[in-house]
Protein backbone atom coordinates (compact mmCIF):
# COMPACT_ATOMS: atom_id res chain seq x y z
CA UNK A 1 0.00 0.00 0.00
CA UNK A 2 1.30 3.42 -0.87
CA UNK A 3 1.87 5.91 1.89
CA UNK A 4 0.43 9.42 2.02
CA UNK A 5 1.34 11.48 -0.98
CA UNK A 6 3.13 14.70 -0.04
CA UNK A 7 1.14 17.89 -0.45
CA UNK A 8 2.18 19.49 -3.72
CA UNK A 9 -0.03 22.55 -4.09
CA UNK A 10 -3.14 23.28 -6.14
CA UNK A 11 -4.38 20.60 -8.51
CA UNK A 12 -5.01 20.83 -12.21
CA UNK A 13 -8.81 21.01 -12.47
CA UNK A 14 -10.45 19.27 -15.43
CA UNK A 15 -14.08 19.63 -16.49
CA UNK A 16 -15.31 16.95 -18.89
CA UNK A 17 -18.37 18.13 -20.77
CA UNK A 18 -20.51 17.97 -23.86
CA UNK A 19 -21.44 21.05 -25.88
CA UNK A 20 -25.04 21.96 -24.87
CA UNK A 21 -26.70 21.32 -28.24
CA UNK A 22 -30.46 20.59 -28.36
CA UNK A 23 -31.10 16.90 -28.85
CA UNK A 24 -27.58 15.90 -27.76
CA UNK A 25 -27.61 16.76 -24.07
CA UNK A 26 -29.89 16.00 -21.15
CA UNK A 27 -32.23 13.90 -23.29
CA UNK A 28 -33.74 12.33 -20.16
CA UNK A 29 -35.21 15.76 -19.36
CA UNK A 30 -37.36 15.46 -22.49
CA UNK A 31 -40.21 15.37 -21.61
CA UNK A 32 -41.27 17.41 -19.70
CA UNK A 33 -38.78 19.87 -21.21
CA UNK A 34 -38.28 20.42 -24.93
CA UNK A 35 -34.86 19.65 -26.43
CA UNK A 36 -34.18 23.41 -26.56
CA UNK A 37 -35.08 23.81 -22.88
CA UNK A 38 -33.03 20.78 -21.89
CA UNK A 39 -30.04 22.28 -23.69
CA UNK A 40 -30.56 25.58 -21.85
CA UNK A 41 -30.59 23.69 -18.54
CA UNK A 42 -27.40 21.84 -19.54
CA UNK A 43 -25.73 25.10 -20.56
CA UNK A 44 -26.57 26.68 -17.21
CA UNK A 45 -25.21 23.64 -15.34
CA UNK A 46 -22.00 23.76 -17.35
CA UNK A 47 -21.58 27.51 -16.89
CA UNK A 48 -22.07 27.22 -13.13
CA UNK A 49 -19.51 24.40 -12.98
CA UNK A 50 -16.94 26.35 -14.97
CA UNK A 51 -17.36 29.48 -12.84
CA UNK A 52 -16.99 27.42 -9.66
CA UNK A 53 -13.75 25.98 -11.00
CA UNK A 54 -12.59 29.52 -11.76
CA UNK A 55 -13.09 30.41 -8.08
CA UNK A 56 -11.00 27.46 -6.95
CA UNK A 57 -7.20 27.76 -6.68
CA UNK A 58 -5.70 25.62 -9.43
CA UNK A 59 -2.43 24.88 -11.14
CA UNK A 60 -4.29 24.85 -14.46
CA UNK A 61 -7.93 24.73 -15.59
CA UNK A 62 -8.90 22.55 -18.55
CA UNK A 63 -12.21 21.98 -20.32
CA UNK A 64 -12.19 18.58 -22.02
CA UNK A 65 -14.98 19.12 -24.52
CA UNK A 66 -17.07 17.06 -26.89
CA UNK A 67 -18.07 19.78 -29.35
CA UNK A 68 -17.19 23.44 -29.75
CA UNK A 69 -16.87 26.22 -27.16
CA UNK A 70 -19.68 28.76 -26.92
CA UNK A 71 -20.46 32.04 -25.13
CA UNK A 72 -20.95 30.04 -21.92
CA UNK A 73 -17.18 29.47 -21.66
CA UNK A 74 -15.44 32.02 -19.41
CA UNK A 75 -11.80 32.96 -19.98
CA UNK A 76 -9.18 31.09 -18.05
CA UNK A 77 -9.57 27.58 -19.48
CA UNK A 78 -7.50 25.56 -21.88
CA UNK A 79 -9.94 23.75 -24.17
CA UNK A 80 -9.01 20.28 -25.38
CA UNK A 81 -11.06 17.74 -27.35
CA UNK A 82 -12.25 14.55 -25.72
CA UNK A 83 -10.57 11.36 -26.78
CA UNK A 84 -12.29 8.50 -28.56
CA UNK A 85 -14.01 5.47 -27.09
CA UNK A 86 -16.40 5.05 -24.20
CA UNK A 87 -16.68 7.44 -21.28
CA UNK A 88 -14.21 5.38 -19.25
CA UNK A 89 -11.59 5.75 -21.97
CA UNK A 90 -12.36 9.45 -22.43
CA UNK A 91 -11.96 10.11 -18.70
CA UNK A 92 -8.63 8.29 -18.69
CA UNK A 93 -7.41 10.22 -21.73
CA UNK A 94 -8.39 13.53 -20.08
CA UNK A 95 -5.83 12.87 -17.35
CA UNK A 96 -3.21 12.25 -20.03
CA UNK A 97 -3.31 15.99 -20.77
CA UNK A 98 -1.98 16.75 -17.29
CA UNK A 99 1.61 17.35 -16.30
CA UNK A 100 2.97 15.71 -13.17
CA UNK A 101 1.21 16.84 -10.05
CA UNK A 102 -2.31 16.33 -8.73
CA UNK A 103 -5.32 16.53 -11.03
CA UNK A 104 -9.05 16.39 -10.33
CA UNK A 105 -11.76 15.82 -12.94
CA UNK A 106 -15.42 16.83 -12.49
CA UNK A 107 -18.42 16.58 -14.78
CA UNK A 108 -21.07 19.12 -15.80
CA UNK A 109 -24.02 17.51 -14.02
CA UNK A 110 -23.53 18.91 -10.51
CA UNK A 111 -24.13 22.69 -10.70
CA UNK A 112 -24.54 22.77 -6.92
CA UNK A 113 -20.78 22.27 -6.70
CA UNK A 114 -18.97 24.92 -4.66
CA UNK A 115 -15.33 25.93 -4.49
CA UNK A 116 -15.30 24.88 -0.83
CA UNK A 117 -15.88 21.26 -1.89
CA UNK A 118 -12.79 21.37 -4.07
CA UNK A 119 -10.54 23.26 -1.67
CA UNK A 120 -7.58 21.29 -0.42
CA UNK A 121 -7.45 18.81 -3.28
CA UNK A 122 -3.78 18.51 -4.17
CA UNK A 123 -2.69 20.21 -0.98
CA UNK A 124 -3.71 17.32 1.26
CA UNK A 125 -1.84 14.06 1.71
CA UNK A 126 -3.81 11.68 -0.48
CA UNK A 127 -3.09 9.59 -3.56
CA UNK A 128 -6.61 9.94 -4.99
CA UNK A 129 -9.89 11.79 -4.54
CA UNK A 130 -13.33 10.36 -5.20
CA UNK A 131 -16.71 12.11 -5.28
CA UNK A 132 -19.62 9.63 -5.30
CA UNK A 133 -22.94 10.49 -6.94
CA UNK A 134 -26.30 9.62 -5.41
CA UNK A 135 -27.28 7.54 -8.46
CA UNK A 136 -24.34 5.18 -8.01
CA UNK A 137 -21.92 6.97 -10.31
CA UNK A 138 -19.31 9.56 -9.42
CA UNK A 139 -19.02 13.31 -9.93
CA UNK A 140 -15.31 13.74 -9.21
CA UNK A 141 -12.18 11.65 -9.63
CA UNK A 142 -8.63 12.73 -8.99
CA UNK A 143 -5.10 11.40 -8.77
CA UNK A 144 -1.94 12.75 -7.18
CA UNK A 145 -0.20 11.15 -10.16
CA UNK A 146 -2.53 11.58 -13.18
CA UNK A 147 -0.81 8.76 -15.05
CA UNK A 148 -2.51 6.30 -12.66
CA UNK A 149 -5.78 6.92 -14.54
CA UNK A 150 -4.51 4.98 -17.54
CA UNK A 151 -4.62 1.72 -15.58
CA UNK A 152 -7.42 2.43 -13.11
CA UNK A 153 -10.27 3.91 -15.18
CA UNK A 154 -10.61 2.03 -18.51
CA UNK A 155 -12.94 -0.92 -18.17
CA UNK A 156 -15.07 0.59 -15.41
CA UNK A 157 -18.71 0.17 -16.55
CA UNK A 158 -20.22 3.63 -16.98
CA UNK A 159 -23.80 4.82 -16.46
CA UNK A 160 -24.81 2.00 -14.12
CA UNK A 161 -25.90 2.02 -10.49
CA UNK A 162 -22.59 0.41 -9.51
CA UNK A 163 -20.18 2.54 -11.56
CA UNK A 164 -18.98 4.43 -8.52
CA UNK A 165 -18.55 1.30 -6.41
CA UNK A 166 -16.43 -0.35 -9.10
CA UNK A 167 -14.26 2.75 -9.55
CA UNK A 168 -13.83 3.26 -5.81
CA UNK A 169 -12.89 -0.40 -5.36
CA UNK A 170 -10.26 -0.13 -8.06
CA UNK A 171 -8.63 2.76 -6.22
CA UNK A 172 -8.59 0.79 -2.98
CA UNK A 173 -7.27 -2.37 -4.61
CA UNK A 174 -4.42 -0.36 -6.13
CA UNK A 175 -3.40 0.58 -2.58
CA UNK A 176 -4.20 4.26 -2.95
CA UNK A 177 -4.90 6.47 0.04
CA UNK A 178 -8.27 7.94 -1.02
CA UNK A 179 -10.05 11.04 0.22
CA UNK A 180 -13.81 10.61 -0.20
CA UNK A 181 -15.64 13.81 -1.13
CA UNK A 182 -19.32 14.40 -0.26
CA UNK A 183 -22.09 12.60 -2.15
CA UNK A 184 -23.78 14.87 -4.73
CA UNK A 185 -26.88 14.39 -6.85
CA UNK A 186 -26.41 14.40 -10.63
CA UNK A 187 -28.96 16.15 -12.83
CA UNK A 188 -30.41 13.38 -14.98
CA UNK A 189 -34.18 13.70 -14.64
CA UNK A 190 -36.60 16.59 -14.13
CA UNK A 191 -37.01 15.58 -10.47
CA UNK A 192 -33.22 15.65 -10.07
CA UNK A 193 -33.10 19.12 -11.59
CA UNK A 194 -35.63 20.49 -9.09
CA UNK A 195 -33.80 18.90 -6.15
CA UNK A 196 -30.41 20.19 -7.30
CA UNK A 197 -31.72 23.71 -7.96
CA UNK A 198 -32.84 23.88 -4.34
CA UNK A 199 -29.24 23.17 -3.24
CA UNK A 200 -27.52 25.63 -5.57
CA UNK A 201 -25.68 28.70 -4.25
CA UNK A 202 -27.25 32.15 -4.49
CA UNK A 203 -26.95 33.51 -8.03
CA UNK A 204 -26.91 30.08 -9.64
CA UNK A 205 -27.48 30.16 -13.39
CA UNK A 206 -28.92 26.66 -13.15
CA UNK A 207 -31.55 27.53 -10.55
CA UNK A 208 -32.42 30.76 -12.38
CA UNK A 209 -32.90 28.91 -15.67
CA UNK A 210 -34.97 26.15 -14.11
CA UNK A 211 -37.16 28.63 -12.24
CA UNK A 212 -37.75 30.68 -15.39
CA UNK A 213 -38.92 27.55 -17.23
CA UNK A 214 -41.19 26.59 -14.34
CA UNK A 215 -42.84 30.01 -14.50
CA UNK A 216 -44.00 29.44 -18.06
CA UNK A 217 -45.56 26.12 -17.03
CA UNK A 218 -44.98 22.65 -18.40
Amino acid sequence: MSGPHPATGPATLLVIAKEPVPGRVKTRLTPPYTPMEAAAIAEAALADTLHTVLKTPARRRVLVLDGAPGPWLPPGFDVLPQGSGGLDERIASAFAHCDRGPALLVGMDTPQLTADLLMGVGRDEYDAWFGPAADGGFWALGFAEPSRAEALVPGVPMSTDHTGAVQRRRLAEAGLNVRDLPVLLDVDTAADAVAVAACCPVGSRFATTLNSLAEVGR
